[in-house]
């Protein structure tokens, strides 16, 4: 293989996250972990956006916050081992190619489709209180922008949980169709659905997140841990400390087995089940292995935070090197559509 041959061979990544909090252990082990050992690898060509126009969509009234996080949101990124060295990190709103490529594809999607997407519904429905009867043209539209995302960057593989499959599936009807009318332009992409399950919160919740107030955040201090960890659920059954437990409806047990050794994780279950440990000793060792685990982060994020001009630089490197990218991808839909007037 020629030198340099090996960097076009790479497959196309695009993943991303809309910045409206800082990330927690669920986003981590979800797929964070899996997106730095897919850039280690050396395989791929990986864009991670951070999607500020689409966490407008049901944060337009607030956009103070969506400004505010996307900083948060790059220093997690970088403190769990995004290397800017091998991986593109970019902001959705200053590629204004993807906005315009929203347009286009606005034409190729009925109302009635959207309205059918799954994920779609089951978003609307949580957000009532926010849409009331009547939901807005952007957020009901947002797959449509998502489209734009990946093939902007012609992603051809997106790596994301089962509930956002719909949108997939949807993103690649609209090329599908776009490359039926206007000629093979651009790339289908192939959903990767990610192998590590959806961490449930402190409370026992099947989600974790910052609205449910049951999340361990990356860049929490020791001190905060130990206080969330301090109130997890436990077995409702087991009232003193000698009484037998059931480690497997209990979740410090369940955080312990991301967080601890396997040793430990035997020794905690099985004196739990024989009545002799307690709660509490538990806890405070669950919180110590968290802490620790997590300190690689909190110390990287530290540094960050100390450094604001130094993520600002990251942030603007990598998106006029996504700019460039989404040039020329527009410049091949543009031909294919016959807008490219006076070229």
């Amino acid at each position: 293989m020629k030198k340099g041959m090996s960097r076009f061979m790479k497959k196309r990544v695009l993943t991303g996250d809309r910045p409206t909090g800082k990330l927690h252990i669920g986003h981590y082990f979800g797929s964070l972990k899996k997106r730095v050992e897919m850039q280690n690898s050396g395989d791929y060509d990986i864009y991670i956006l951070i999607a500020d126009v689409q966490a407008l969509t049901d944060n337009f009234n607030n956009p103070e916050k969506v400004r505010k996080n996307v900083r948060e949101l790059a220093m997690d990124y970088l403190a769990c081992g995004i290397d800017p060295e091998k991986t593109t990190i970019y902001i959705q709103s200053m590629i204004p190619e993807t906005a315009e490529l929203t347009v286009y594809y606005s034409n190729l999607v009925t109302i009635a489709r959207l309205q059918r997407n799954p994920t779609v519904k089951t978003e609307i429905a949580q957000k009532k209180e926010l849409f009331g009867e009547s939901v807005t043209y952007g957020f009901l539209g947002y797959p449509v922008s998502q489209a734009a995302d990946i093939t902007t960057f012609e992603g051809e593989l997106v790596p994301t949980g089962e509930d956002q499959e719909p949108l997939i599936e949807q993103c690649r009807e609209i090329v599908r169709k776009f490359n039926s009318i206007y000629g093979e332009v651009l790339v289908e992409p192939k959903i990767v659905l990610s192998e590590g399950k959806r961490i449930k919160g402190l409370d026992g919740n099947e989600k974790m997140g910052k609205s449910l107030g049951n999340a361990i955040y990356l860049s929490d201090s020791e001190e905060e841990i130990t206080k969330k960890v301090m109130s997890a659920v436990t077995d409702p059954n087991r009232i003193k400390k000698d009484d037998l437990g059931n480690p497997d409806i209990c979740m410090v047990a369940y955080y312990h087995k991301l967080f601890s050794s396997k040793e430990e994780i035997d020794t905690v279950c099985a004196e739990c089940r024989a009545g002799k440990r307690g709660c509490v000793a538990c806890k405070k060792q669950l919180a110590k292995n968290i802490s620790e685990y997590l300190k690689p982060i909190r110390e990287k994020r530290k540094y960050y935070e100390e450094h604001p001009e130094l993520v600002d630089k990251i942030l603007k490197e990598g998106t006029q090197k996504a700019r460039k990218t989404a040039q020329n991808t527009m410049r091949k839909v543009k031909e294919a559509m016959k807008l490219d007037y006076f070229e």
